[in-house]
């Protein structure tokens, strides 16, 4: 995946101006002196030496100030900033029964939901709940409604909120550091209940730096290209609990994952409104039945936290803990999800730790310091993505981090995380060249304190949640992504196989005549089958920016298109290991997926997509049904050639086997457009073998060429075994057979 990213990415530099929306500015709002977002962008270049050929990443100019390159990692609270006094013991919640204001005041200062244990676990890195503290909290203080904010900032000479409720005022309702070094601003305003729109405009200690910052803890923001945060709970009732239940149940059982990845702007589209996305509500209503009707055990949902540029595809965050406001309130999304659960499907989110925009309203030189991402542009700025790497040593990015995983388990009931660019983030190397990043301690090329962190949140994720399932995308052979931690793995539960993407889609898109020199490239990808936990996947980086469909990757006329894409269709679900597929992939989508718009799903008026679906349906169906497809997934015993050998015919015969060998599947596959009529193989048992799977049945738009009946193995030797079967294998083609019951 080494470059995939930067598609993702706004075509943009540190030194160039990029707006949240990627390209034109945010409408103002009135506001007194609201940045301009013409100039939203990243951090000033450190003093650290910067090598010849690496991009300097310098501070936009402010209006009437002059920012110089400051690097800081001091905690200590701002001098000009008085803390303020706290009644001895006082780190609780206060309530009206033991706090009576004597006069209604902007601002109280004699409330905090911090106890000194949660800034000790706050600075050590070991608070995964940042979420219950952090960020605006609608609550009762003193007998009065209102709202108690906490921002970390610990480089801040002045921290205020700022929003609609005060006209956008920077000097009426200022927040107070605390007195314990944990840079961690708070206060509580009466008559917020929710809704309000905010901000935090944050004055640093450093060249008379200032700026207004979205919450990093809000959990709702503005439609984009507005960039405030809103004041909203998380109250929702779910109804998902015999989903819940089940998921602790079978969790740590060998079960069946096919997986639908879906971007939620561009599955189905409204072109009577405008062709607008549909909302998370509208998705309820028609995501959870096709899914189910498909087949499919899981979604996948490409970010669904908060980004302002559509074109990233939601892999340029701004709100880690706010639900993407283009479709929806937090509660909305939360339906979606309860309403798959109810259909009996499950939900991953893709997860991004690995790097975040440099928008100004984001995380990037939060206090007027690198704060969340690393001072050093050799550690902290990504040249494929134009965006910043969070700084993995620090322990309160580390909290956030964690955090924010946890937070999506916790809320909206999330039952998987799919771990994005898990290679960006294990080598210092990545994507650049010799001279451009630093060694670790040992002089190696492998970041540490990334290591660290990824361990840590799989720990924390497995501890607090052990029903719920963690994904590695991560492209290189890096040992043991999905070992245990204690026994020095990165404690994934599973890894996308790239590699198995990558020859199979190479090996499917050569003419059927010169397969026979590639033979090679099918069968290899079995070496290394059961080294980690695989996820196969067949993702949305394979059919965007000029790379074309899928079907439009496979050779030869529209009848043989088809034909090898059902029969890459079958020989992936035939393969050990979990499924993943990219929308549009079961409706042989013509052209190259596009987030604006919606998929083509007219096609399946025209009877060779509509095949394309109903193949697919009946794999999953046979794929959950069949115990020898997923029981021994990920060992080595589950796997067993037949032959691999017969490059010629380019053939290829295996069985997949279950804890009760009569349960086990043969599997051959024909990989050129030539019918065999007498094609001898091998067979483990004698007796009757029937025909359960045909990719080119006729039903699925294929030439019908069967095996009818049941078949007898006779006890003739081939291919080492005692007995043999005389098969009929149809043109490009994927036949299962299984010993009649």
């Amino acid at each position: 995946m080494a470059k995939r990213k930067q598609e993702k990415a706004p075509e943009t530099n540190l030194t160039t101006p990029l707006t949240d929306a990627g390209s034109a500015a945010s409408p103002k709002r009135g506001r007194p002196r609201k940045a301009d977002l013409a100039a939203e962008m990243g951090s000033p270049v450190t003093e650290a030496p910067v090598p010849e050929g690496i991009p300097t990443v310098e501070k936009p100019k402010r209006i009437r100030t002059k920012a110089i390159p400051v690097e800081t990692t001091d905690l200590t609270p701002a001098p000009k900033v008085r803390a303020a006094k706290k009644a001895a013991g006082t780190t609780t919640i206060a309530s009206s029964q033991t706090i009576v204001p004597q006069e209604k005041r902007a601002v109280y200062y004699d409330i905090s939901r911090f106890t000194e244990f949660d800034v000790y676990l706050f600075k050590e890195g070991r608070h995964f709940t940042l979420y219950d503290k952090m960020g605006a909290h609608c609550m009762e203080h003193a007998g009065l409604k209102g709202t108690y904010f906490a921002v970390w900032a610990p480089n801040a000479e002045h921290v205020t909120v700022i929003g609609d409720f005060n006209h956008w005022n920077r000097d009426s309702h200022s927040l107070k550091v605390r007195e314990d070094g944990s840079g961690i601003w708070e206060g509580f305003i009466p008559d917020l209940t929710g809704g309000e729109l905010y901000k935090y405009h944050i004055k640093s200690n450093y060249n008379l730096y200032h700026v207004e910052k979205s919450d990093p803890f809000a959990f709702a923001r503005e439609k984009p290209p507005q960039t405030a945060s809103r004041i909203c709970d998380l109250k929702y009732e779910w109804k998902d609990n015999e989903w819940m239940e089940r998921r602790k149940t079978i969790a740590g059982q060998a079960q069946p994952m096919s997986v639908y990845e879906v971007h939620l702007g561009s599955w189905r589209r409204r072109p009577e409104d405008n062709n607008r996305p549909l909302t998370y509500h509208e998705l309820a209503e028609e995501l959870p039945q096709y899914v189910k009707e498909m087949g499919f055990t899981h979604v996948e949902f490409m970010p669904v936290m908060h980004h302002p540029f559509m074109g990233s595809w939601g892999y340029q965050v701004t709100g880690y803990f706010a639900a993407a406001s283009v479709y929806g309130s937090p509660q909305e999304l939360m339906h979606l999800i309860d309403v798959l659960h109810q259909h009996g499907i499950g939900v991953i989110l893709d997860w991004v730790p690995s790097h975040f925009p440099s928008d100004e309203h984001g995380l990037a030189y939060f206090d007027g310091t690198h704060l969340y991402e690393h001072a050093d542009p050799r550690k902290g700025y990504h040249p494929d993505w134009k965006s910043y790497i969070f700084n993995y040593g620090r322990n309160e990015v580390r909290s956030f981090l964690i955090s924010n995983a946890l937070f999506w388990l916790d809320k909206y009931h999330v039952d998987g995380l799919r771990v994005d660019a898990v290679a960006s983030m294990l080598y210092l190397d990545y994507s650049r060249k010799e001279g451009e990043w630093i060694p670790n301690e040992h002089g190696g090329r492998e970041n540490l304190e990334a290591i660290s962190l990824i361990k840590d949140f799989n720990q924390a994720v497995h501890e607090k949640y052990p029903d719920v399932q963690t994904i590695a995308e991560e492209s290189t052979a890096w040992p043991a992504v999905t070992g245990k931690v204690n026994d020095g793995g990165l404690g994934f539960d599973m890894k996308w196989m790239m590699g198995w993407m990558h020859d199979t889609l190479d090996y499917f898109s050569k003419d059927p005549i010169y397969r026979k020199h590639h033979q090679g490239e099918i069968t290899f990808s079995i070496i290394y089958a059961f080294s980690e936990r695989f996820m196969l996947p067949l993702s949305h980086d394979e059919v965007v920016h000029g790379k074309g469909s899928l079907i439009r990757k496979m050779p030869g006329d529209e009848w043989q298109q088809f034909a090898n894409l059902r029969s890459l269709y079958s020989y992936m679900y035939a393969h050990p290991g979990t499924k993943l597929l990219f929308m549009g992939g079961e409706l042989a989508q013509s052209t190259e997926w596009n987030h604006d718009s919606s998929l083509d799903w007219h096609l399946l008026q025209y009877n060779y997509h509509s095949g394309v679906q109903r193949m697919l349906q009946q794999l999953n169906k046979l794929y959950q049904q069949e115990p020898a497809l997923y029981e021994l997934s990920f060992d080595s015993s589950g796997f067993e050639w037949i032959d691999f050998q017969d490059a010629h015919n380019s053939v290829i015969s295996f069985l997949r086997k279950g804890k009760d060998p009569k349960e086990n599947i043969f599997i051959v596959c024909n990989f050129t457009p030539i019918v065999h009529e007498h094609y001898r193989l091998g067979v483990p048992h004698g007796g009757e073998w029937i025909q359960i799977f045909n990719s080119d049945d006729e039903q699925y738009g294929g030439s019908n060429v069967q095996n009818q009946g049941s078949l007898q193995a006779t006890q003739e030797p081939s291919h080492g075994r005692d007995y043999s079967l005389t098969l009929k294998l149809p043109p490009l083609a994927v036949v299962y057979f299984k010993l009649k019951g």
